[in-house]
């Protein structure tokens, strides 16, 4: 029993770390000063009802340096001998695993500001904050691999949790403004 709980919530940490990974990846890339041209909007600049559909902390620096954490982590995790999915190519299940959670990040941006109570650019939208990136890197991968439900529910509180305790670091190193 203690054998495939252990079991299950390694499968879920190897299976999204791609996507944890990717969503991570965009906040220590924007601290590259090389990658300045690139911090042009995922949204264009464009606005819906007067509003920007994203938001300026939405780029493709972010999207693409996401995408490929995502991908060289899928990579490494499909040579793991013995893991459920090394049949998996790394690049397709890099990229969804990825290209999901960050399109997660951006939507929950989308309805953040158009919220009644507006959320400010860069403050915390708890408990949404914290989710967005899972409901999205599971959406994204589904279209090519299919878990079983306890998995998904170790993926969802396993990456809750973590990323409380990440972005707590993070506040504590100066990375972060706010605690959460």
């Amino acid at each position: 029993m203690l054998y495939n709980l252990l079991n299950d919530l390694l499968t879920a940490f190897l299976f999204f770390l791609p996507a944890g990974l990717a969503n991570m990846a965009p906040i220590f890339v924007s601290k590259l000063p090389g990658l300045k041209k690139l911090e042009y909007p995922l949204d264009f600049g464009l606005s819906y009802k007067g509003i920007r559909i994203f938001g300026a902390h939405k780029t493709w620096r972010g999207m693409i340096s996401g995408i490929l954490f995502g991908i060289v982590c899928a990579s490494f995790i499909v040579q793991i001998p013995n893991f459920p999915f090394s049949n998996l190519n790394p690049i397709i299940f890099g990229f969804l695993s990825a290209f999901g959670a960050l399109m997660g990040d951006a939507i929950k941006s989308f309805f953040k500001r158009r919220t009644k109570v507006a959320v400010a650019p860069g403050k915390s939208w708890f408990p949404y904050d914290q989710i967005d990136y899972i409901v999205g890197g599971i959406f994204g991968t589904l279209i090519y691999v299919r878990l079983n439900f306890t998995i998904y529910c170790w993926i969802i509180l396993l990456y809750f949790g973590l990323h409380l305790l990440i972005s707590y670091v993070g506040y504590l190193l100066k990375f972060k403004k706010e605690p959460i």
